[in-house]
């Protein structure tokens, strides 16, 4: 499957200096699916080394790390020589020998023109160790495919590029509005795992298959996930993790019936209250990237993360399509979109997974006394308000209440509409299933920064608030 990815491959492959990359990710978000495609369509030869279902690839590791030694130990396992200048080297599973991890210091200085890439699906887990090499090494995250990458990958190619090229001045037509929004239906279903969209894709002439597959798949993955945690964490930790875990789907339903403000711990694990107490292992399912923390702020101001509590939060499951298999919503219900105030937390899950996949590490969301924006945006110098409906209602009062005070130069109401919004309006309107695009939409150009002060993102009255608690007596 075409993965959007791979264009984040080549731009660091044709970088130089090049360092080692490590490529981050939940398990089956297709972390290696990806790597071997990269190498067989962007270098001559491709060489692969699987450190959890070969254990005894430690070995080669265990006397010293230096790159030359090491390549000549490969090319004896290989039977083959690797070329440092041409091929690509792959390390799955890195974080199963912690001194592989370590070597990408030594392959970075000593071996600088060696492509190689390495992955991992519990990396967060493990790249606390003294020996990470620090400054030695680039990043890169990969999350379960998004809706573009879905369309694509269930061969909508028409529809993927319909929504691929669209800029937002006027509706979609009005065949593929319906088509798009049938298909992003399924995607909430199904979900941006490949193994799971693959099934769906073979097997989707017969729908109620095709659905029956993909949440007994959902299922397995879910046990799968659960194992990990039990393997990694210690019998107690797991526990708390996996409880914690599972009561994602109901906080977020309270939240929706405006029955709680933001996550609850006491709600997760009985007997248990206190972020401090679960910190932990809240912690170890972000860096197994199987939860997302929006903040909750009370300040909308440049930059977000200045104004972030790190008590006030919700919470998200990595994808959308797991989220309702735990929720244990039946197919047909999802299919029908006709759930009650489940339709807003799923539809909020899918423009929190969205906004992940372009780019956004750290989400936020604001809420004042009576009102809630679910998303902001930091654009330019300013912040773009996204609120979120799940039906075609957009009358938003919270939205305006926000608009009024911080008087952002653009907002965004997604839902199940497909309209035009009036020439000069800075109220946008878009169909759900175009979240992930609007990021292109908004563009980096949208704030004059030397304009007046209400287009920063903050009101006056703050800006004078926050200068009294700096101690600043004169402007």
């Amino acid at each position: 499957m075409k993965r959007t990815i791979t264009a984040s491959l080549i731009k660091w492959k044709n970088e130089q200096p090049r360092k080692p990359l490590l490529l981050r990710g939940a398990r089956q978000v297709g972390k290696t699916y990806a790597l071997k495609e990269f190498g067989r369509e962007q270098f001559p030869r491709s060489w692969y080394l699987n450190f959890e279902e070969d254990e005894s690839l430690a070995r080669y590791f265990a006397e010293d790390l230096h790159p030359e030694r090491l390549l000549e130990e490969f090319r004896f396992h290989f039977g083959g020589a690797i070329d440092p200048r041409q091929d690509l080297l792959i390390f799955d599973e890195i974080q199963r020998c912690p001194r592989a991890i370590t070597s990408l210091k030594y392959f970075c200085e000593e071996l600088p023109d060696l492509a190689i890439c390495a992955a991992g699906s519990l990396l967060g887990l493990t790249l606390n160790s003294e020996s990470f090499p620090v400054g030695k090494v680039s990043f890169l995250n990969m999350y379960p495919m998004n809706f573009l990458e879905y369309l694509e990958g269930i061969q909508e190619d028409d529809l993927a590029g319909c929504l691929r090229d669209y800029t937002g001045e006027k509706p979609f037509p009005a065949a593929a509005h319906e088509q798009l929004w049938d298909c992003w239906k399924s995607y909430l279903l199904v979900g941006g795992l490949p193994e799971v969209v693959n099934t769906f894709r073979e097997l989707r002439q017969d729908r109620y298959a095709a659905m029956q597959s993909v949440r007994k798949l959902q299922r397995d993955l879910i046990n799968g996930y659960l194992a990990d945690v039990a393997k990694h964490s210690g019998k107690v930790s797991a526990m708390h993790i996996e409880r914690l875990w599972k009561s994602v789907p109901a906080q977020l339903a309270r939240i929706q019936d405006g029955t709680a403000p933001k996550f609850r711990f006491r709600d997760a694990i009985p007997g248990l209250r206190g972020y401090d107490r679960l910190a932990g292992p809240l912690d170890w399912l972000e860096r197994a990237n199987l939860v997302m923390r929006s903040f909750i702020l009370n300040t909308a101001g440049v930059p977000l993360s200045g104004f972030v509590k790190e008590t006030a939060f919700k919470l998200y499951f990595f994808d959308t399509g797991m989220l309702n298999a735990m929720s244990g919503l039946p197919p047909e219900v999802i299919l029908r979109y006709g759930f009650g105030s489940y339709q807003g937390y799923v539809a909020e899950n899918f423009v929190a997974q969205e906004l992940r996949a372009s780019g956004d590490e750290m989400l936020h969301c604001w809420q004042g006394r009576t009102s809630e924006v679910e998303f902001l945006i930091e654009a330019g110098a300013g912040v773009v308000p996204w609120e979120v409906k799940s039906g075609r209602v957009v009358h938003s009062k919270s939205l305006s209440v926000f608009e009024d005070r911080y008087q952002p130069r653009l907002s965004y109401v997604l839902s199940a509409k497909n309209e035009i919004t009036s020439s000069g309006s800075r109220r946008r309107h878009i169909p759900l299933y175009a979240a992930g695009i609007i990021r292109r939409l908004i563009g980096k150009t949208i704030f004059d920064f030397a304009g007046s002060l209400p287009g920063m993102g903050i009101s006056l009255d703050e800006i004078h608030e926050q200068a009294i608690e700096a101690g600043v007596t004169e402007a």
